[in-house]
């Protein structure tokens, strides 16, 4: 078994302050379909890292802790947000589907689905939205549910990784379907939800509600600034030496990052690169970043269905994207990135907007591993581009490629077959 190991960084302190004082919850990992060209060999190359051999029970481990486990979040959500009381007096099903939250439907039992299927079920009711919590239907959402008073209450809720990293298939309903881990829930308007609370400063609602669905933020809480970013699928990872946009560190990193930093779980993050020290009460998220990890490996890139891309298509995009396309300049190997050689890109070169890197570790771009791209557009960082085509689009004027509009369609099928 090859076996490689992701901490995070724990350094002495030196703290950046929050300027808001509110920490809020970010995406895991990053990716998002591009064509980098133009390399920069880094000064801090690391040496090829492949895909790993999985133990199945850490994956297992990690399977529960992706799907269930808050890291005690629930401080933040329910001491300092108040969601739970948010949830219980305002947010009905139909609220809860139209920002994006998820239903997994192999929660709820046959009774329910019969009622739900009936119309016998009041979806414009939020004691029913607290009756799916009590069940564990809520995808990536914790709740605990007493009765009082024969009454349901809603006495916390938390949230997990599924939070904005899985989302469903819609078998039942939209919004209401089989569990899909590892898919970026692109409808979470997760700005919108989190400025429902009444403990947000007026300043920060107005940034939240201007992200929209399927984007978040990971730096506002520490700069103040306002430049979102989509929420990437956390699935094609395994052998991927850095992880988020940017490439600033592995995946336990970003995980420790998110857990800590975002969803405020109870734990510990230090990285003097970036000024941040933050510790939350006794650190139950390292021990389980290993697990984590193991699962998060262990998810499928997803591929499209029979029929859906042009084979012959796709054969002549792929002699493009190794040629004159010139796509695989940076999108190398099996993964599709030069990340594992070390090699970063100035926004300049990928014709991207520079102040997202600017406020990384590195100040630069990754070259995006491509994986299951028809399952997660918008493209790019920001979202940018709303299709492959436009992905190609944008490449083909920054590197004056001049390809024809039969040679950018045969492009995207190939690209689509990733």
């Amino acid at each position: 078994m090859v076996q490689r190991t992701d901490p995070p960084i724990h350094h002495p302190p030196e703290t950046r302050g929050s300027k808001w004082g509110i920490v809020l919850l970010v995406a895991f990992g990053a990716a998002v379909a591009s064509i980098f060209t133009a390399c920069d060999n880094s000064k801090n190359a690391v040496a090829p890292v492949h895909p790993e051999t999985l133990d199945p029970t850490l994956v297992a481990q990690g399977k529960t802790i992706f799907r269930f486990n808050t890291f005690g979040d629930e401080t933040y959500w329910t001491d300092t947000l108040h969601m739970n009381s948010v949830v219980q007096s305002g947010v009905s099903p139909k609220t809860a589907l139209a920002v994006g939250l998820k239903v997994d439907m192999d929660t709820l039992p046959p009774a329910v689905v019969s009622a739900i299927q009936a119309g016998q079920v009041n979806l414009d009711d939020p004691a029913t939205t607290v009756t799916l919590l009590k069940l564990g239907a809520v995808v990536g959402v914790e709740g605990k549910v007493q009765t009082v008073n024969g009454k349901d209450s809603l006495v916390s809720l938390g949230i997990t990784c599924a939070f904005c990293h899985s989302t469903v298939d819609n078998a039942f309903a939209p919004g209401i379907g089989h569990r899909l881990d590892g898919w970026p829930n692109h409808d979470l308007n997760v700005g919108a939800i989190v400025a429902l609370s009444p403990a947000v400063p007026a300043a920060l609602k107005a940034i939240l509600n201007s992200w929209g669905p399927g984007k978040y933020d990971p730096r506002t809480n520490f700069d103040g600034k306002n430049i979102p970013a989509v929420i990437p699928p956390a699935y094609g990872l395994n052998g991927v030496a850095k992880e988020i946009y940017t490439g600033d560190d592995t995946v336990s990193y970003w995980n420790a990052y998110v857990a800590v930093t975002q969803m405020h779980g109870h734990g510990v993050f230090r990285d003097p690169r970036l000024g941040i020290n933050v510790s939350n009460g006794t650190d139950v998220v390292t021990p389980l970043l290993p697990a984590l990890r193991e699962y998060q490996f262990s998810l499928a890139v997803p591929k499209p269905a029979a029929g859906v891309v042009d084979a012959a298509a796709a054969a002549r995009g792929q002699a493009l994207f190794d040629g004159a396309a010139r796509c695989s300049t940076c999108h190398v190997g099996t993964l599709f990135t030069d990340i594992n050689s070390g090699r970063l890109h100035t926004a300049q070169e990928v014709g991207q907007d520079p102040g997202y890197a600017a406020r990384s570790v590195t100040g630069r771009y990754r070259t995006t591993p491509l994986r299951g791209l028809l399952q997660h557009a918008p493209y790019f960082h920001d979202g940018s581009a709303a299709t492959l085509s436009a992905v190609v689009d944008h490449y083909d004027t920054l590197m004056s490629l001049r390809l024809t509009a039969q040679q950018k369609s045969d492009l995207v099928a190939y690209l689509s077959t990733l």
